[in-house]
């Protein structure tokens, strides 16, 4: 990912293992070749190493985990946008510890705040009869301010001023004692309607400065606008206000307003709702423990604007990408996700994994967490049609596996070199799909994944058209020579059609041409038109 989205990533949110009760802990060694990765992880017969149970056992119970933690959010502050936030959720066991290692890599000045989140209510028979219910949200911002992007303040227009407005409280946290001349009966002029102070609580302004607030319309008495339900005055507040405030504080007009560290129970839920939402989909208690997704839409909803990418490499059961799905439904919202996840191996041996495995079974795949986060997504997509079905936006994903590159590696063997030469006149390995080409070249120059992917028959052959010009790809195995002009120019007409703005490349398999002749005429051809990028593998 580093290449593809460096400083592109707005909002990453994740839930790693919290290091209690023998959660298993990667064992990463970044020397490791895809073979060594591939045995680690299950997916093919090795020597049997497997993801560790981490235990005080151990002598190294938060060494492992700050071992394994570290380098994740190494490569994470990369992606990282400029303007980002990310969000760490823990309990007590790790999060003092996190925090340190958060100050070292995003700086300790990006701290933002911690948000506790009530995962239960109280649970009997615990240690010292005190129940842990409270679960962490650690905060680091690089951008400084970024509560309430969009949408936070809710502005009103009226045919009586040319700016929006908004209301704001009249009264302030002060006593009749404290602010006496706070403390008067407010009149309507227009009504005669009487407003009395509140002893503990009293106006904001004077009973001297009323006149003049007033005449500005800086007041809102009950009953000014037929769309407004205030019960006391209230106090305007002008767009423009806002907008020279937050320039002269935050050095932008963006309008913007605090968010609170207090998660409410009510709107926010708890590990029990997370858990009915995966009933609902499965039918049965597949994952244990699953946040619910009102958790990650709060902050989408406060932390993320519209059109933002959002990041989650420890996705587990995929909550976070069903919430960037049910967040974008509530309106014309474009978020889109990554979520990365190892196929953590399922044992149907293991009480705690068994109804995991066996709906795997049930499914027809394999054994492993990100099958089911995988499903999660398809079910979670299809209940989000049905429950909105004017909601026209994308629902789909694209999955992609780690592996070995698509090109022979020159590793000869001393003793037989003319062997390794033999094996390279055809340097892309044979088991290999266009498409899996295709994406590896993505990859390399630094394209999203996600990007729009055509495709049409030219003379025969498969072009492909990525990002709508960015980059056009012939892959294959043959080109003869009568077959150059009709392809070249097939791709200069598509080409034209798009009138991509930025530059074009255009790649070919090098040992597809019949002959140099072929390959120098198409690149000819292709530069007499404009494109003038033309490269082969």
């Amino acid at each position: 990912m580093q290449k593809s989205y460096p400083n592109k990533v707005k909002l990453i949110y994740i839930d790693p293992p919290y290091n209690i009760d023998g959660d298993v802990v990667y064992k990463d060694n970044f020397q490791d070749n895809i073979k060594n990765y591939l045995e680690l992880t299950g997916q093919v017969d090795g020597e049997g190493r497997k993801l560790f149970s981490n235990t005080e056992a151990s002598g190294s119970l938060h060494t492992n985990w700050l071992n394994m933690i570290y380098p994740r959010l190494k490569l994470a502050k990369t992606l990282l946008h400029s303007d980002g936030v990310i969000l760490v959720s823990l309990d007590d066991g790790e999060a003092s510890n996190a925090r340190k290692i958060m100050d070292e890599i995003f700086g300790e000045k990006q701290f933002a705040g911690i948000f506790p989140w009530r995962s239960r209510t109280a649970k009997a028979d615990v240690p010292f009869g005190i129940s842990s219910d409270v679960e962490w949200v650690i905060c680091y911002a690089m951008g400084g301010f970024m509560a309430g992007r969009e949408g936070a303040r809710r502005y009103y227009k009226s045919d009586d001023y040319s700016d929006r407005w908004r209301l704001s409280d009249l009264t302030k946290q002060t006593t009749k004692d404290e602010r006496p001349n706070s403390f008067f009966t407010m009149v309507n002029p227009k009504t005669g309607d009487k407003y009395p102070a509140n002893p503990n609580r009293t106006w904001s302004i004077t009973d001297d400065t009323f006149p003049d607030y007033y005449a500005k319309g800086k007041i809102v008495f009950p009953g000014d606008y037929d769309f407004l339900k205030n019960k006391i005055p209230a106090f305007r507040v002008f767009e423009a206000e806002d907008k020279a405030k937050a320039l002269a504080k935050h050095g932008t007009d963006e309008v913007c307003m605090s968010v609170s560290t207090y998660l409410p129970e009510k709107t926010i839920g708890r590990t029990e709702h997370g858990s009915k939402e995966i009933r609902d989909l499965f039918e049965s208690q597949v994952f244990s423990f699953p946040k619910p997704t009102s958790l990650i839409k709060f902050f989408l909803e406060n932390f993320s604007n519209k059109d933002d990418l959002i990041l989650d490499f420890f996705a587990g059961s995929g909550t976070t990408g069903h919430a960037v799905m049910a967040q974008n439904s509530t309106g014309s919202e474009n978020r889109r996700y990554i979520l990365v996840q190892l196929p953590e191996s399922l044992d149907p041996e293991n009480t705690k994994q068994k109804l995991a495995a066996d709906y795997c079974d049930k499914l027809g795949k394999p054994r492993n967490i990100a099958e089911l986060a995988k499903e999660r997504l398809r079910r979670a997509a299809r209940k989000i049609q049905e429950e909105t079905p004017l909601f026209k936006g994308d629902l789909g994903f694209r999955v992609f596996k780690l592996d070995s590159t698509n090109i022979h590696e020159w590793e000869p063997n001393p003793a037989n070199v003319g062997e390794a030469i033999q094996v390279s006149i055809e340097h892309l390995k044979a088991d290999r799909s266009e498409s899996d080409i295709l994406y590896e070249l993505l990859l390399k120059l630094g394209l999203d994944l996600a990007v729009p992917i055509e495709q049409k028959i030219l003379a025969g052959k498969t072009v492909y058209c990525i990002g709508a010009g960015t980059l056009f790809a012939c892959l294959a195995t043959s080109i003869s020579t009568k077959e150059v002009e009709p392809l070249a120019y097939g791709i200069i007409e598509w080409h034209k059609k798009l009138a991509p703005a930025g530059e074009t490349q255009v790649v070919f398999r090098d040992n597809a041409f019949a002959d140099d002749v072929a390959k120098t005429n198409l690149t000819a051809i292709l530069e007499q038109h404009g494109l003038s990028n033309v490269r082969s593998i």
